[in-house]
């Protein structure tokens, strides 16, 4: 390693160890640098907190709030409003959460600060890996990276993801060059617009320069499996593009072709181009990314919360490499690092940099308070004061204005970093769905299959009851919808078209996200209904009792990933149904 790396790292690495062990100030100094500087903020100035900077003040008074209890004041941001409603700094932009509110993305919005504060916890990432795989700065990295469409509010102000927001600013664009976060893939790859020609593009870099790969990542698995399935698809039209060294007429972005043509596709190489064809061609894809990048050390993917259903497709494809989770974020703010990030993933924990925000947590056992019971806010612990084993629920204040908002994480205590809580992540409150960025709650599940029913009252028909999955196992994974139906007309039965367009219903009435998924990211296949045979819930049932689910309190579960009822629903399907034509979806919000 250089010695200009090993200085900075060294120096990353002491932040760290100086930061978490002294959580407990530097906590109140956040606090007090936020409650400070956004004094005369409109919200803040609701509660008469009248410049008091200290925890107890803070807590008495300000109230734990959810995103729809800001919604209004955040309408009014979009909306145009300049005035400082929640930050004493400028909104810059809108960052859109893969949480949703009345189906829309939420909007959290960010002042410019932040970008720095996310980039210090990035600068962070590599120090640590580098203790656990030296070496990282003889190769390069195969990341797939890729902006997501953006919008503008009603007031001009831009609304995009938190990634797609960091990949198009001048802190990446303009980054300098690091040995250790060298990518195969270049900006102009990355910040295509068009899914198909990034994709296609970063593919052909890192095949071009396989040997020089060291990591594989992306940011979600679900984004790795796609990319592999993608190399899946395209091999042959890869393999030609670098046998001949001419790039497919397909990539008609000017700026990204000039880019690949000129700097990496320059002379033909028929050699590497018969070795793909010959370890693509075969339908065995076992170890499909040792064989490719022989060189590859390990994955660098989320494999955490709904991503960790992807675990055993990952070590199919990576010939068992591990897999690193390395941080811990979000659209409201960046919460910490995995220091240990070499362990299994169902290990992974997360230290939370106290440095990061103003983070409380409220027991998850603690029922969430009436809306509006500003008189009695919920006991919420400190960070440096939660217990091990304990499950809490995230709460945050952070410099953009966001204060004492209830993430909706949900997190369990396994141990201390110095005076630095690590957590492991259990999963997002009320989620019953997730295949990619999506994030469906039972609510909004209920609504789609209310509007499904409604195509089958025409034939007499009605859902009796209904379960779900998150199916996996193709790429890219697709919700499936167990149906099972009461036809009154055994004559006149819902035909095969109606049941197909009750899948199109269904996705209709599903979130912008899932929507957008399934449009313009093609991170999420056709919805799916299996329906099944009259009585087969009758058997799941059974079965739960037969297990010890009490029959009193018995409700069939909406969701199911046990896999011996799942055996069961599928043993019992009569026919299955598909989405025939994609959902409506525009980056332009509709609320």
């Amino acid at each position: 390693m250089a010695v200009d790396s090993w200085v900075s790292h060294a120096k990353a690495l002491r932040f760290i160890e100086e930061t978490t062990t002294n959580a407990d100030s530097v906590q109140k100094r956040v606090l007090a640098e936020i409650l400070n500087r956004n004094a005369d903020t409109e919200y803040l100035n609701r509660f008469r907190l009248n410049g008091a900077t200290d925890q107890d003040a803070f807590k008495s008074k300000v109230p734990v709030v959810t995103y729809e209890e800001l919604e209004a004041d955040i309408r009014r941001i979009a909306n145009g409003d300049r005035s400082p409603i929640f930050s004493s700094h400028p909104i810059s932009e809108f960052l859109t959460s893969s949480g949703t509110s009345g189906g829309e993305r939420k909007l959290m919005p960010t002042i410019k600060e932040e970008m720095e504060r996310r980039q210090l916890l990035y600068s962070l990432l590599m120090p640590i890996m580098n203790l656990y795989v030296p070496g990282l700065d003889k190769g390069k990295g195969l990341y797939f990276l890729f902006v997501k469409a953006e919008t503008k509010t009603p007031g001009g102000l831009v609304a995009r993801p938190v990634l797609t927001s960091y990949y198009k600013s001048d802190i990446f664009k303009t980054r300098p060059y690091d040995p250790f976060n060298d990518y195969t893939s270049p900006n102009e790859a990355i910040l295509c617009a068009n899914s198909f020609q990034s994709m296609y593009t970063q593919m052909l870099c890192g095949l071009l320069i396989r040997h020089r790969v060291l990591r594989v990542g992306a940011v979600f698995a679900s984004g790795l499996l796609r990319a592999i399935h993608f190399l899946q698809l395209n091999w042959k039209q890869l393999a030609y593009d670098i046998s001949t060294g001419t790039l497919s007429p397909k990539i008609t972005d000017p700026c990204l072709r000039e880019c690949i043509t000129s700097k990496y596709l320059t002379n033909p190489n028929p050699e590497l181009a018969e070795f793909i064809s010959k370890e693509c061609s075969t339908e065995e894809w076992e170890g499909i990314v040792t064989r490719i990048w022989p060189n590859t050390k390990y994955l660098d993917v989320i494999v955490t919360g709904a991503m960790a259903q992807y675990i055993p497709t990952l070590e199919l494809y990576s010939g068992g490499l591990p897999m690193a989770c390395t941080m811990y974020a979000s659209s409201e703010c960046y919460f910490g690092l995995n220091l240990n990030p070499m362990c299994k993933p169902s290990e992974v924990t997360y230290t939370i940099m106290p440095n990061m925000g103003y983070f409380e947590f409220l027991p998850h056992h603690t029922l969430s308070p009436p809306a509006h019971s500003h008189n009695s806010p919920p006991r919420l612990v400190n960070l440096a004061d939660v217990e091990v084993g304990k499950v809490y629920e995230l709460v945050i204040t952070t410099y953009s204005g966001l204060n004492r908002y209830r993430v909706g994480d949900i997190l369990q205590v396994t141990g201390f970093h110095n005076a630095a809580p690590q957590f492991r992540f259990v999963r997002r409150k009320n989620v019953l769905l997730s295949i990619d960025s999506d994030k469906t709650d039972e609510g909004e599940l209920q609504t789609a299959i209310n509007n499904a029913a409604l195509l089958l009252r025409e034939f007499n028909t009605s859902v009796l009851e209904y379960t779900t999955h998150a199916d996996t196992k193709t790429i890219p994974g697709h919700y499936v919808i167990y149906l099972e139906l009461l036809v009154k007309d055994t004559a006149n039965p819902p035909p095969v078209e109606t049941l197909n367009q009750c899948c199109v219903a269904m996705e209709e009435s599903l979130n912008s996200v899932y929507r957008q998924c399934r449009v313009a990211d093609n991170s999420i296949g056709p919805l799916e209904i299996r329906v099944v045979k009259n009585g087969t819930f009758e058997e799941v049932m059974d079965y739960a009792i037969s297990r010890g689910a009490s029959i009193n309190q018995y409700k069939a579960p909406r969701c199911v990933n046990f896999t011996p009822i799942l055996e069961l629903l599928d043993s019992r399907v009569i026919s299955a149904h598909f989405s025939l034509s994609k959902p409506h979806w525009t980056p332009e919000r509709t609320r």
